[in-house]
């Protein structure tokens, strides 16, 4: 029997299933409490309420669309197979953080952070850090998943709340990601837009480096205001020495670090320098006694601190100077500071292996089957197709695509098609847009594709970027979200010196695009 060929869907009907699917989502995964009493939202993990929401997108596409079951069948797995370089990634970092911690790669670069950075400069600090490194690298995922773990120990040593340091680190990451011409986004916006990669990267200066100068000012300003610019020198001396006790700290713990840096420096793929990284603090735990079998539970299952583990949970301050056997010693009135600081190194080291990034890979699939499903039933091209019938204007024209990357980045789970998607939606429009004689260059597209449809991605709890950098930094999205400044105030600035007419790069009408 055949099969009756799919339809179109209107767009009343595309417009019906994606507030549905925002309702589940959000229903599920928000916990919101009014001064009344009441509460919005279920607080769940966004695993089940995604896949409610691909349940029932598929359902509408049958009966919308008509579409088959094999169709979208085969949707769902084209839209896995987007993520599977990102998994692998996932996995291999697991690998290395599991590694990293074990050998004391980590604990090394918090112990001598702790005695570089001071309080006032460390939000600032951590920005430029991350966006040198990034630039240098190409790669927000390889930042956040090496110095930006180590950060995350710094802050916390310093008393800055875990959040904001995370979301000051993913504003640099994303910077050096967004301007590098390393990274494959900043190759790939061009590409889909038509434009050429040092045009693309100078145009996006006029947006994204106001951004930066906004946000290194509230970095500053927050750091200050978190920590009166004094450090807690007991505190940060509780840490060194715990950290001391457990792991080995010397020097050679910045050759891992050194060793991926270098390797994504001279263009080595992704994988094969975390598992280089991984590989050369696997051999530095064996040179420190550490057996093979706990080498391998460390790469699987992650690190599990011990001694550390054991002071947190000591009954008064003699049980605890036994457990360090004197690699330091600890008076009666610093117990409670002791146990204090000892659990927070517990809940920040206890992290990694393969297993410790499963939840966030199932998350990746699942969002990334909504969005194959979406995607082969047409719901997201019909609706972006009628926002850029209204369109009039160049603000309108960069508008739309600002909020079309957004719209992407959560309904179909990832970045790569939050460029490709609005980008060739948009690239008629912006060929086609003619004014006093001059039309739009191709950087424009390519830029506003970046503003938002890179930017944005890590703001989204089940896109593939936002449950990366929530796995490997262990905070959730929703709670660094309001401090990665720049990957939402980039959009606004973009939006802003669109409207004043600065920054806008034009081209004589009879001149060809840069190819």
């Amino acid at each position: 029997m055949e099969q009756t060929s799919a339809k179109t869907p209107t767009f009343g009907q595309a417009l019906f299933v994606l507030l549905v699917d925002a309702a589940i989502i959000s229903y599920g995964v928000l916990d919101i409490h009014f001064e009344s009493g009441a509460v919005f939202g279920l607080a769940l993990s966004a695993h089940i309420p995604l896949f409610l929401a691909a349940v029932f997108t598929a359902i509408m596409g049958a009966i919308f669309v008509g579409k088959p079951w094999r169709e979208v069948e085969e949707g769902m797995i084209n839209g896995i197979t987007v993520a599977l370089q990102a998994v692998l990634i996932l996995l291999a970092v697991g690998g290395l953080v599991g590694a990293w911690i074990l050998s004391g790669v980590v604990p090394t670069l918090i112990f001598y952070g702790l005695n570089l950075l001071s309080p006032q400069y460390f939000l600032l600090a951590s920005l430029l850090i991350c966006a040198i490194v990034s630039l240098s690298t190409g790669s927000s995922w390889s930042t956040s998943g090496t110095v930006g773990i180590a950060l995350m120990g710094i802050g916390a040593g310093l008393g800055v709340p875990a959040p904001v340091t995370a979301g000051f680190v993913i504003s640099g990451a994303y910077f050096g990601d967004k301007i590098s011409p390393l990274s494959d986004t900043t190759n790939l916006a061009p590409a889909v837009a038509g434009s050429e990669l040092f045009t693309h990267i100078r145009a996006m200066l006029w947006t994204t480096g106001p951004t930066l100068i906004i946000v290194a000012g509230i970095a500053y300003y927050m750091g200050s205001g978190y920590t009166g610019g004094e450090m807690d020198a007991s505190r940060i001396s509780i840490i060194q020495q715990l950290m001391s006790a457990e792991f080995s700290i010397s020097m050679y713990g910045f050759l891992p670090p050194l060793l991926v840096l270098v390797l994504a420096a001279m263009k080595i793929p992704a994988i094969p320098g975390i598992v280089a990284g991984m590989l050369l603090a696997s051999v530095m735990a064996l040179f420190q006694g550490i057996s093979i079998p706990d080498v391998m539970s460390a790469l699987y299952s992650g690190y599990s601190p011990s001694m550390i583990a054991e002071v947190a949970e000591a009954g008064d301050i003699s049980s605890v100077n036994e457990l360090l056997k004197g690699a330091a010693v600890f008076s009666a009135d610093a117990f409670e500071s002791v146990k204090e600081v000892a659990g927070m190194l517990n809940g920040l080291l206890e992290r990694g292996g393969l297993t410790g990034m499963l939840g966030t890979v199932a998350l990746i699939l699942v969002a990334l089957v909504l969005g194959g499903i979406m995607e082969t039933c047409g719901f997201l091209e019909v609706l972006l197709v009628r926002l850029m019938q209204s369109v009039k204007s160049v603000f309108g024209l960069v508008a739309s695509v600002l909020v079309s990357c957004v719209f992407t980045n959560m309904f179909l789970g990832d970045q790569y098609l939050a460029l490709v998607m609005p980008g060739r939606m948009f690239k008629p429009a912006f060929e086609k847009f003619e004014q006093n004689g001059k039309k739009l260059d191709p950087s424009l597209l390519s830029r506003s594709l970046e503003d938002s449809g890179t930017l944005t991605s890590v703001l989204v709890p089940w896109n593939t970027c936002g449950a990366y950098n929530s796995g490997v930094l262990g905070v959730p999205t929703l709670s660094y979200l309001p401090y990665a400044f720049l990957n939402y105030l980039n959009p606004l600035v973009a939006l802003l010196m669109t409207r004043l007419g600065i920054g806008i790069p034009w081209i004589e009408a009879g001149e060809k695009k840069a190819e």
